[in-house]
């Protein structure tokens, strides 16, 4: 089983930036798939989940109405569009499936 995050980089707040999460070594579309992230210091914390079809989706309260979860699974991808990126989101973002993790890609909002 492989996840493999990209898409992480420096934004300035305010700004944009799309997580992908590219899986392999299960059927992809059988499994419900979330984001979680750890900034420095803190412990690991859920961002958002999303169910095996795409259908049900839920959000941290910290990112809702900024962030969107979601996947293709004929890409056996998932996404985490992130949009007016704030300093508090600077951190490791970390796809997960119910049993593996991926290895992280860092998201650092500052100007």
């Amino acid at each position: 089983v492989q996840l493999v995050e990209s898409g992480g980089g420096l934004v300035q707040p305010g700004g944009s930036l799309r997580l992908s999460c590219a899986a392999s070594g299960f059927t992809f579309s059988n499994y419900a798939m979330s984001w979680y992230r750890q900034a420095p210091g803190k412990e690991r914390e859920l961002v958002a989940f999303i169910s095996s079809a795409g259908g049900i989706t839920n959000y941290a309260d910290f990112v809702k109405g900024r962030f969107t979860i979601s996947r293709d699974n004929a890409k056996n991808t998932v996404y985490l569009q992130m949009n007016s990126l704030k300093p508090e989101d600077t951190a490791v973002y970390y796809c997960k499936s119910p049993s593996y993790w991926g290895q992280g890609t860092r998201v650092t909002v500052s100007s």
